[in-house]
């Protein structure tokens, strides 16, 4: 199955009709595995409001941060198998966590998908006195290796990897420095103490609309509305591609039709036209897939990017 169409490729909605016994009695609970106030959280939230009209329950959101999503990951992993408890996977969860993070107290086989959600590229930002566009950039970067620093939350974290892949696909070298998240780099960056940022949709774009940082270019593989001049990275080499992705699962045992009931009623709120535009204001790509979709999304994810941290001898 080859990406795009995967993408494109809709949903197969249940009918009204479900099994006795998958019907939900208690608020259905979305696990952040982050802070709240970030990109996940925000995408959580405006998930949750959705999806409480056509699941017929209350949908809330709690946050539970730390150890680059495994807390929560693990913490849903161990919950009970009935449709109650659902996390928002980022792309760390399972694309990358299983091939870096020693011990890892989970299994993708402790997940079952719901949906994919959304996928989100990085943005590439340079401050207004930087270079004017990636061209410029990667000479600057040859003719100076390592001097340009960029921003990251840490040598494994996605955002890093994926600079790493822009890195090795132009031949250059440029420096990352670790922050805990974006507000810090993004401080640094505009004191002037940080050459680019490296950061997801909503940050770059808010830089970019106050005029306090240029979008050099974008990661994912398809030109980002309302910011169609910024070119894709993939423009100048082709296949180089990387973004993250949300995605809801659920506990492994849970009962096939509660999963086909949390689909409906996710997949229904991410079609919406207001969703797709708050998600498009957040720098990220509504989807809205079946179950069988979002795994197959996963599964090819998974064996890309696990590929190259092996090339590249990336560990936790």
């Amino acid at each position: 199955m080859k990406r795009r169409a995967l993408l494109a490729a809709p949903a197969l909605l249940p009918g009204a009709a479900l099994a006795q016994g998958t019907q939900a009695t208690r608020p259905v609970t979305i696990t952040v595995p982050f802070p709240p106030g970030g990109s996940t959280d925000v995408t959580a939230r405006i998930l949750a409001e959705r999806m409480a009209g056509p699941l017929g329950l209350p949908v809330q959101v709690e946050n539970r941060p730390g150890a680059a999503t495994v807390i929560g990951a693990e913490f849903v992993a161990r919950s009970a198998a009935d449709g109650h408890t659902v996390l928002i996977a980022s792309g760390s969860t399972l694309t990358i966590n299983p091939h870096i993070v020693r011990n890892i107290p989970y299994r993708d086989t402790d997940f079952a998908p719901v949906t994919l959600i959304s996928t989100l590229p990085f943005a590439i930002v340079a401050r207004p006195d930087g270079p004017a566009s990636l061209e410029a950039l990667m000479e600057r970067a040859r003719a100076n290796p390592g001097s340009i620093t960029y921003g990251t939350n840490g040598p494994s974290s996605f955002n890093n990897i994926a600079m790493l892949l822009v890195n090795e696909a132009f031949g250059v070298r440029m420096q990352d420095v670790t922050y805990r998240g974006d507000a810090a780099q993004v401080a640094d960056f505009l004191g002037g103490r940080l050459d680019l940022l490296m950061v997801g949709g909503s940050t770059g774009l808010a830089q970019h609309r106050a005029g306090s940082g240029r979008i050099l270019a974008w990661t994912g593989d398809r030109r980002m509305p309302g910011n169609e001049e910024v070119p894709l990275v993939a423009d100048f080499r082709p296949g180089t591609v990387a973004q993250t992705y949300f995605a809801l699962l659920v506990p492994a045992r849970t009962p096939a039709a509660m999963i086909q009931r949390l689909n409906a009623a996710a997949v229904q709120a991410i079609r919406t036209d207001d969703f797709r535009t708050r998600l498009l204001a957040e720098g990220s790509f509504a989807i809205g897939s079946s179950p069988e979709e979002c795994a197959a999304f996963m599964r090819v994810e998974g064996e890309r990017w696990g590929a190259l941290l092996r090339r590249m001898n990336i560990t936790g």
